[in-house]
């Protein structure tokens, strides 16, 4: 089974794709299949951040000031 990539782990692919990028040191294919794997861990971060938030802000206080968590829908 395959491992699902975490939020840490694709921010860290995508720190290494920028520090290669500004070294100034890839050929321009290189170069853009990094801008391509970058643009995919951005989104993938993005989308994961969105969800996290959605989630969060699910969480609410009921009647007697207790937090509850409603059911969160993923669209």
């Amino acid at each position: 089974m395959a491992k699902k990539k975490t939020f840490e782990e694709a921010l860290k692919e995508l720190e290494d794709i920028v520090r290669q990028m500004e070294s100034g040191d890839l050929p321009l294919e290189d170069a853009v299949k990094k801008y391509e794997s970058g643009m995919k861990q951005s989104k993938f971060c993005l989308d994961l951040l969105d969800k996290t938030e959605k989630k969060i802000s699910l969480l609410t206080k009921d009647l007697d000031g207790n937090v509850k968590e409603e059911p969160f829908e993923d669209e």
